[in-house]
């Protein structure tokens, strides 16, 4: 599923509620995040946010021709190693990279290659916070695909996170995602 582009998914916008909504309750097999190898740090946030909700990522750092042009050396193995989920270098212009991309992914899917996402850790404090939380969204919200991520959402002060979780939209919404990827995945 091509998901619109966004640098974020707070849900700012409809975009990025969209694609929140299907990485979130959706629950794809494989989620790729394609950055921007010359702005690399402004699609990280991205890559982060993802990560707290999935853990099945990849990281397709595009662009990788027009970086070598500027001068920019960008190290995927450091990188996919420090967020713990594979980086690969493409220049999907040219289909430089793409297969190894592809590998990679169905890596991901069949479970041959684990990923280890980096996470937010923060303090004792907002770590039992986060659990505690996250145990009652779950005993709230049975089938609930991510409590943890949500708990940071409503710790964070997301108001629109907490209106929806209140009101029963967001049991809702996962509930009309799954059907629809059973729709989908019956065709």
């Amino acid at each position: 599923v091509d998901l619109p582009g966004t640098y974020s998914l707070l849900s700012a916008s409809q975009d990025e509620e969209v694609a929140r909504d299907f990485i979130l309750f959706g629950q794809p097999d494989c989620t790729i995040v394609v950055t921007d190898a010359t702005a690399l740090e402004r699609n990280l946030n991205l890559v982060m946010q993802v990560m707290e909700i999935t853990e099945k990522v990849v990281v397709a750092v595009n662009l990788m021709d027009e970086a070598r042009r500027k001068g920019l050396e960008v190290d995927a193995r450091s990188l996919g190693r420090d967020l713990g989920v594979p980086a690969v270098p493409i220049t999907a212009r040219t289909g430089e990279g793409v297969q190894a991309l592809l590998s990679t992914i169905a890596g991901v899917i069949s479970g041959e290659i684990v990923t280890q996402p980096l996470r937010v850790e923060g303090t004792v404090e907002f770590q039992h916070a986060v659990q505690e939380l996250a145990a009652m969204i779950e005993a709230m919200a049975t089938g609930f695909p991510n409590g943890r991520w949500l708990a940071i959402r409503l710790l964070d002060g997301d108001a629109r996170v907490q209106e929806a979780l209140l009101s029963g939209e967001l049991a809702q919404l996962a509930a009309r995602q799954q059907q629809s990827v059973v729709q989908h995945s019956s065709k």
